[in-house]
């Protein structure tokens, strides 16, 4: 690959790692409309491996507004991620694939006075989940974008123990 090549390729790598994390922001801020626009028209999340629905991007949206609402404390950790862009002959391709790990830990609603002491809001998670996200993404006018979304979860718990507790 020559120079120009290579810098493309990370400034492609660069762009879809902002994608990721801003999965994770719009879903843990509930901005729903921001996640609507990280998909391309025609994508679809399929959060079935995790206990919910598959189908169109704002069908699934709906549903995240809705079920989210149970859990005002959320945050998703994604780690590990790995990305690989199409690169046809060493040139730059329009789509990719990533994967990435997650921790989820989510506080479910909680009355004034929760764990945390009088007057507070507790915001120790009561539910932590991790697995794996895969994505297959496209390049569009509008750069990146999520084609697909398939949550892979590994595991789930109840209840995490902090210093103290």
């Amino acid at each position: 690959m020559t120079q120009r090549a290579d810098l493309a390729h990370l400034m492609d790598r660069l762009a879809v790692d902002a994608l990721l994390t801003g999965y994770a922001a719009a879903v843990d801020d509930g901005e729903w409309a921001d996640y609507l626009a990280l998909f391309t028209p025609d994508g679809r999340a399929d959060y079935r491996g995790a206990g919910g629905i598959e189908g169109p991007v704002a069908e699934v949206a709906r549903w995240l507004a809705e079920t989210m609402r149970l859990f005002p404390v959320r945050q998703h950790l994604i780690v590990n991620r790995r990305i690989d862009i199409e690169a046809p002959d060493g040139y730059r391709g329009d789509g990719a694939r990533a994967r990435a790990d997650y921790l989820n830990p989510m506080r479910l609603e909680t009355p004034e006075g929760g764990t945390d002491g009088p007057g507070t809001r507790s915001t120790t998670p009561n539910f932590v989940s991790g697995g794996r996200y895969a994505f297959t993404l496209s390049r569009t006018a509008d750069g990146w974008r999520i084609r697909t979304v398939t949550v892979h979860e590994k595991w789930r718990g109840a209840g995490m123990l902090l210093a103290g507790e």
